[in-house]
């Protein structure tokens, strides 16, 4: 049990869907919370980290920062996908191990499996298989990040743990039709077909399964590893469930209150055709979802009409 309690955490990247969640959460430990500024602290540069958290001193940090997208994203900025991520991690593990931080947290991503992985994935999937080409500059570098905190175990015996979240949604979601992920791109979407009266599109087939996590969950079973977990193996964190694209949009529709007609669009990528993590470590260390996709796609839905997100 690492407790929580009186201690400075550092949530790198609290300006993030993960990281604002992160925040939320850590609100009802007794403990004091740390941010940094993209404006005060450039997280690619190794030296102005090191330089932070000298002064700061965080004990325990949860690193859920990254450069994250989309597909198209993906495909269209591999540089900034691999380096930035390469540099964000490597500043602040490196930075952690230097001024004796208790724990550290590392926030991955299910896009680090095969994409003709065995399902559910298990955590030993890793490496088993050639990646998803759509997304394998992210992939490469959260499974530099996985390995990073590995050999800082191994060499070191820092107490650096990882995570890899299957799909999030929710408040502070991208919404920007060129770089969002498939959920919050399907409720902008919607909404926009529903006041206009339009057709949905869905990329590709709409037959591809996928998993979603409401962002809250996802950092809710973070604290409960930071508190629960000290082990070299990364730990999947998902629902358990699993929903066609083309069902989803159905669903997100139905919760947006439109009926109207839906186009596939087989000129676009399907991406993996199938993707559910087995996440049974997690529920062995006792930990469950509370909110159901119907409930969070509600809950994402409100908060984009708050403005609650980006690119809006």
């Amino acid at each position: 049990m690492f407790e929580l309690a009186g201690k400075r955490i550092w949530v790198a990247g609290h300006r993030g869907m993960v990281g604002a969640a992160l925040v939320r959460r850590l609100a009802s430990e007794d403990c004091e919370v740390l941010t940094a500024d993209r404006d005060g602290l450039d997280l690619t540069d190794q030296r102005a980290v090191l330089g932070w958290m000298h002064n700061h001193r965080p004990q325990a940090v949860f690193l859920a920062a990254a450069k994250v997208g989309g597909i198209h994203a993906n495909a269209t900025q591999p540089v900034a996908f691999l380096r930035d991520n390469l540099l964000i991690e490597t500043a602040v593990l490196t930075g952690a191990e230097s001024v004796g931080v208790e724990k550290l947290l590392f926030l991955g991503s299910s896009c680090i499996y095969p994409k003709q992985a065995d399902q559910p994935i298990r955590e030993e999937a890793l490496l088993t298989g050639p990646l998803e080409p759509t997304n394998e500059w992210y992939a490469l570098a959260k499974i530099a990040g996985i390995k990073l905190a590995q050999a800082y175990r191994q060499q070191y015996g820092c107490d650096f743990i990882s995570a890899m979240p299957t799909n999030l949604y929710g408040p502070g979601d991208n919404y920007d039709l060129q770089g969002s992920h498939v959920l919050p791109a399907l409720i902008r979407k919607v909404h926009e077909a529903k006041a206009s009266g339009s057709a949905v599109s869905v990329w590709g087939s709409g037959s591809p399964l996928r998993e979603f996590l409401y962002v809250d969950d996802c950092a809710d079973a973070c604290v409960h590893l930071m508190k629960h977990y000290s082990g070299a193996l990364h730990i999947n964190v998902g629902s358990g469930e699993e929903v066609s694209i083309l069902d989803l949009t159905k669903l997100v529709m139905d919760v947006l209150g439109y009926d109207g007609v839906v186009e596939t669009d087989p000129t676009k990528p399907d991406g993996t055709p199938r993707k559910l993590l087995d996440s049974s470590r997690l529920e062995a260390l006792g930990w469950r979802p509370k909110v159901g996709l119907r409930e969070g796609v509600a809950l994402a839905y409100d908060s984009f009409l708050s403005g609650h997100g980006r690119n809006i």
